[in-house]
């Protein structure tokens, strides 16, 4: 083949780039001048490798179409930076002058390197949630049949209606949020394969953000809000009541697939979840089998801080529901282990009765913690603050919309805990039946701590409130009053002394539990 039908050829070829510097018969470039604006062949690029001011202030690239987008808009000036933190390319005077003065500022070639290497180490990420998550259609729906289908041997025909209704439904949910999942592999794909450094860096910014889409994707959110999953749900509470004792697992099992927001997991928890006591004031005694609390109001005040230990290793979340009592103050949630016995000291994510109102609290450090309630409820700040070591703990009033305007929400008799390892948020439930449940609130757990320095945990009474010394006022349910007196109680109101019965007829100073871990 001539060369002359070799040269049209590559000029008719739209990816090859030629050279600038030549005349007539332009030759394929071999490099192009960032600098220069022009693409050269390997004859006239001998003065750019040859020329010491040339080699090394005028930075070289693989042949590229240049579109006048090599200089900076603003200033004029070559592209040679790039910006970390804005991700995108810079001049010299951005770089030291302008906004980008502070940022994390890179050359080509380092931030090409690093980029590349981040990239690699998300798409790890993402192969192992791709793993973890069953990406594939058909193996998650072939898992949530199985799972389900365990269950259901003794169940009626209307019960596998209703799985199919469900796994149809989230099925199409599922298949449409996989399309992220599989935008951000082409994209790492073909950013890996790029080899050219500026049109690498130029493309990074959209790679990045399906990256960034693909990683918040979760296939077991379930369907999105709306009336058609309020109508399924809905549907399958009301047939629920009607199944055989054998079917409730199974019916728990379908709300959790379709809704798992508010019914995640809703299966009796283990008894390897125990209390183990920070500090327990004399009023207090654990159960032997240390998952329930007692309070003599006579040795004492109400006042103990527990962890809530599990002898089971959790994978990628941790449940527990804890009963409280209705006559004392109690915080629940999670606290940093190493502060349990003083808990201004650490960060500390929780809902805290106190008063005869409900609030959050929640630790921040420079930034403040973001926080969502469930439909109707609402979280005031209360302007109050515990401040520790580079930690701010805010407390929240949270209220809902009544008859009468906002009012606080009323104090839950059995609170559901879910700490999301994966999502780093931390979920509060008031468990209203075996399979129904109210969220309280959804907080993320914002400060830099490891999820191994955090710990459950339950505070009753006020902190630091100790007694070591007998109880020298009691109040009884009715509302009478009692000093102690050497061996009895006396009515604060008449002075007649009792020794251990209220006028009304209850005992006084009974040891009551104030608080257990639940199976369900």
């Amino acid at each position: 083949m001539s060369d002359s039908i070799q040269t049209k050829r590559r000029r008719t070829d739209p990816q090859t780039v030629l050279c600038d510097m030549c005349a007539e018969d332009r030759k394929p470039a071999k490099k192009t001048c960032m600098k220069c604006e022009i693409s050269m062949c390997v004859q006239h690029l001998q003065a750019h490798l040859t020329t010491p001011v040339l080699l090394q202030t005028h930075p070289l690239t693989e042949p590229m179409a240049l579109c006048g987008n090599t200089k900076c808009s603003q200033h004029g000036k070559l592209l040679e930076y790039y910006c970390l933190d804005d991700m995108t390319c810079v001049c010299v005077s951005c770089a030291i002058e302008d906004q980008h003065r502070l940022h994390n500022m890179k050359t080509f070639s380092t931030a090409h390197k690093e980029l590349l290497e981040k990239l690699k180490a998300e798409q790890l990420i993402l192969q192992e949630k791709t793993d973890d998550e069953n990406v594939s259609l058909e193996k998650w729906e072939k898992s949530e049949r199985e799972k389900l289908g365990r269950c259901s041997v003794r169940l009626i025909e209307a019960v596998t209606k209703l799985r199919d209704i469900s796994l149809t439904s989230v099925q199409s949910s599922v298949s449409a949020r996989m399309v992220s999942l599989k935008t951000s592999k082409s994209s790492l794909e073909a950013a890996q394969k790029e080899k050219d450094t500026f049109r690498f860096l130029q493309m990074y910014s959209q790679v990045h953000q399906d990256v960034e889409k693909a990683k918040a994707v979760d296939l077991s959110k379930g369907l999105e809000p709306g009336s058609h999953r309020d109508k399924l749900v809905e549907e399958m509470r009301q047939n629920g009541e009607k199944m055989v004792k054998q079917a409730s697992q199974f019916w728990g099992s379908l709300l959790t697939l379709v809704d798992p927001e508010h019914h995640q997991e809703l299966v009796p928890t283990g008894s390897d979840l125990i209390f183990e006591p920070q500090s327990l004031g004399p009023g207090m005694l654990l159960s032997k089998d240390n998952r329930k609390v007692f309070h003599n109001s006579w040795l004492g005040q109400c006042c103990a801080t527990l962890l809530i230990c599990s002898t089971k290793k959790a994978s990628s979340f941790q449940r527990w529901v804890v009963s409280l009592s209705e006559e004392s103050d109690w915080t629940i949630g999670l606290c940093d282990k190493k502060c349990a016995k003083n808990l201004k000291d650490g960060a500390v994510y929780g809902l805290i009765w106190e008063d005869k109102q409900l609030s959050s609290l929640t630790t921040k450090r420079n930034e403040g913690s973001q926080s969502s309630t469930s439909q109707g409820l609402k979280v005031q700040n209360t302007g109050t603050a515990r401040i520790g070591t580079q930690l701010v703990t805010t407390s929240s009033l949270i209220t809902y919309q009544g008859e009468n305007g906002e009012e606080p929400v009323p104090q839950p008799e059995k609170v559901e805990v879910l700490w999301n390892f994966t999502a780093s948020t931390l979920s509060f439930f008031s468990r209203t039946g075996q399979h129904q449940r109210e969220e309280i609130i959804t907080m993320k757990l914002k400060v830099s701590i490891n999820n191994r320095d955090l710990a459950p945990f339950v505070q009753l009474g006020k902190q630091n409130i100790h007694s070591t010394t007998q109880q020298q006022d009691w109040k009884c349910s009715c509302g009478k009053g009692y000093n102690w007196n050497c061996n009895r109680y006396r009515d604060n109101s008449s002075g007649y002394s009792h020794q251990f019965v209220c006028s009304c007829g209850k005992a006084l100073s009974v040891t009551e539990v104030v608080c257990k871990l639940c199976q369900s």
